[in-house]
């Protein structure tokens, strides 16, 4: 498979993660808000549930803006061969996915986006950063100077989430 390609699959490994959160996490919430009261501390249960209680609606509008992040840093990568911005997204979505183990794990249930993390997004972080690596593309020394810029991505994802509580 041609590295741009494996690139592009990008989009649509986050299209199919997101897809399972927007479909899961209204209802799972809802279904799901005891259990996190009985197993966090109420100070981050109450973070949880106000950054994670919305609409289906509302959150599809937070995955559109991260949407756009992820299309085009790949745009970006693939077109003029930089790739710095693709790395930082990637990575925070192959650490995102732990997370969502981790949540899965503490909270002893299938959580939103635990099931693609598994079957999607770390297979296919694995294979891209492989390739990605054996092409010479990117080195340790990329992954090191992009690692910090993950933390970047956390005001854009709640501002994401914030957006969508207000614009519907």
């Amino acid at each position: 498979m041609d590295i741009e390609t494996l690139m592009w699959l990008f989009v649509i490994s986050f299209i199919f993660h997101d897809f399972e959160e927007i479909i899961m996490v209204e209802s799972w919430i809802k279904n799901n808000s005891s259990k996190i009261y009985k197993v966090l501390p109420k100070r981050l249960a109450d973070q949880v549930m106000k950054q994670f209680t919305m609409t289906t609606a509302q959150f599809a509008v937070a995955v559109l803006i991260m949407f756009l992040f992820v299309a085009s840093s790949t745009f970006i990568a693939v077109q003029f061969n930089n790739l710095y911005m693709f790395i930082i997204i990637t990575l925070v979505f192959f650490l995102h996915s732990f997370m969502h183990i981790g949540q899965s794990i503490i909270l002893r249930s299938i959580t939103p986006g635990v099931v693609t993390s598994i079957v999607i997004l770390i297979p296919y972080s694995i294979i891209l950063y492989y390739e990605l690596f054996s092409n010479q593309l990117i080195n340790w020394k990329t992954i090191f100077i992009c690692l910090p810029f993950t933390i970047l991505i956390a005001p854009i994802l709640l501002f994401a989430h914030w957006l969508g509580k207000k614009v519907i």
